[in-house]
């Protein structure tokens, strides 16, 4: 694949198989309430049987206390976690040494200061996902089929490896990848009919296009 590919926000068997087939090397599960996209860690560990072992499994979590996330890594069976939330770079180490997963920290990106910021995570996580900031007033922090400035990331070099998310599409997908430089994306919303809802031939659409690039 000309680059690596994380599906998010699966909920249902069809949908895993075919990121799983379709060449996908992240499948991600979502453990934040408000989303339209939120499954139980229980039910994640089903769906996450249906893909090969291969297929590296994340929990996004929003702002989760220890509770929540010990929950999550017991019953989830997922290899990352995803911090999706307002957490501090303290908070992002305090989480990656207290559960022993590797840990991926999303941040908001509207401008250069946004990127800027970003810099104070790279000695804490273990890889960052760049979304775009969500509107104000909006009750979820990513999924909102929402970009930014793809040019803001295309002569950053970064001390981890990151993925590119907010937005993307298999039609935009080829761009987004030549003006940020990302050698990995994230995509929910792109890939759906409806919110929480995968269409299996965007999935496969969006998998295709990306081997391309």
């Amino acid at each position: 694949m000309g680059i690596d590919v994380k599906i998010c926000g699966l909920s249902t068997p069809e949908a895993v198989k075919a990121a799983a087939a379709g060449g996908a090397r992240y499948i991600g599960f979502v453990f934040f309430p408000p989303s339209p996209r939120f499954v139980k860690p229980a039910v994640a560990a089903e769906l996450g049987g249906y893909a090969p072992g291969s297929v590296i499994r994340v929990g996004l979590t929003v702002d989760a206390d220890d509770a929540a996330l010990a929950g999550i890594v017991a019953d989830a069976c997922v290899e990352r976690l995803q911090l999706h939330g307002r957490e501090t770079p303290e908070r992002v180490a305090e989480v990656r040494r207290s559960f022993g997963l590797p840990v991926i920290k999303a941040l908001p990106i509207a401008g250069a200061d946004d990127v800027a910021a970003a810099r104070a995570y790279e000695d804490v996580a273990d890889m960052l996902l760049f979304d775009a900031r969500p509107p104000a007033g909006a009750d979820r922090p990513g999924g909102n089929a929402l970009s930014f400035d793809w040019r803001l990331l295309a002569d950053a070099k970064w001390r981890l490896p990151w993925m590119l998310a907010g937005g993307l599409t298999a039609a935009n997908l080829a761009e987004a990848v030549h003006q940020s430089g990302a050698g990995t994306v994230d995509v929910s919303s792109g890939v759906e009919d409806q919110p929480g809802v995968k269409d299996i031939l965007k999935i496969q659409e969006f998998l295709r296009m990306a081997e391309r690039c």
